[in-house]
């Protein structure tokens, strides 16, 4: 991972997506540390939407909506999530100018939110920068088993469908290799990342206002139904 240097004037939205553009995001140290540095990993993590794996477990999950998927409908409250500890997280890098930086991106319609509901309640989700027709994933949260990874499958369908390119995960984790993620060397990631700002996805292709099925879901994956007998 390379930290390329300190951030010590203001970003705006526009210079954030141009620096997308270049393959560099920001980060905080912590949650109390005010200051943001650039980075640009030497492996980029990336979840190939062609080779995007469900297993048959979550895929009866998704099926059976249990959660409400719904879009951009509460996107300061996934950022909170997903800035809360959580078990083998006790610190997030989502400080307090992250946070309204993304808002602000979010604002312009740039930066959206994959939400999972039950009982009127937001129980886990997702949020990410969309440039082009590349998407790039920043950070996830649940508060019960699977909602994450719910949204994250509704996430690659709504990708698929709309004609994206590129789903940038930044880093592998152990969590985000059993869908399929991998690490692509910096050389190659910017070839992905310039095919992918070629074009433009379109992220509503479903509707904000539709709630997508599981099924709808795992059709546009391209998870086989299930044959009852």
């Amino acid at each position: 991972m390379t930290r390329i240097n300190d951030v010590l004037v203001e970003i705006t939205p526009e210079v954030l997506l141009k620096a997308y553009a270049c393959g560099i995001f920001p980060m905080a140290e912590s949650a109390n540390d005010p200051g943001l540095f650039w980075i640009e990993p030497e492996q980029r993590g990336v979840l190939p939407l062609d080779d995007f794996r469900v297993s048959d477990r979550l895929a009866r999950t998704v099926r059976g909506d249990r959660f409400e998927i719904r879009i951009d409908s509460a996107f300061d409250a996934v950022m909170e999530g997903c800035a809360a500890p959580a078990p083998g997280r006790q610190k997030t890098w989502i400080n307090e100018r992250i946070r309204k930086l993304y808002g602000d991106l979010h604002a312009i319609g740039r930066c959206h939110s994959v939400e999972a509901w039950a009982d009127g309640r937001l129980v886990g989700g997702l949020y990410g920068v969309r440039l082009g027709a590349a998407f790039f994933g920043e950070s996830m949260f649940h508060v019960e088993r699977d909602a994450s990874k719910v949204a994250l499958v509704h996430l690659v369908a709504r990708l698929k469908v709309g004609g994206f390119h590129l789903l940038d995960t930044q880093f592998v984790t152990d969590h985000l290799r059993r869908f399929g993620a991998v690490e692509t060397p910096r050389r190659d990631y910017h070839r992905l990342l310039e095919a992918a700002l070629a074009h433009e996805g379109d992220f509503f292709v479903w509707p904000r206002e539709k709630i997508m099925s599981g099924a709808e879901a795992l059709g546009a994956i391209g998870v086989a139904p299930v044959t009852l007998r």
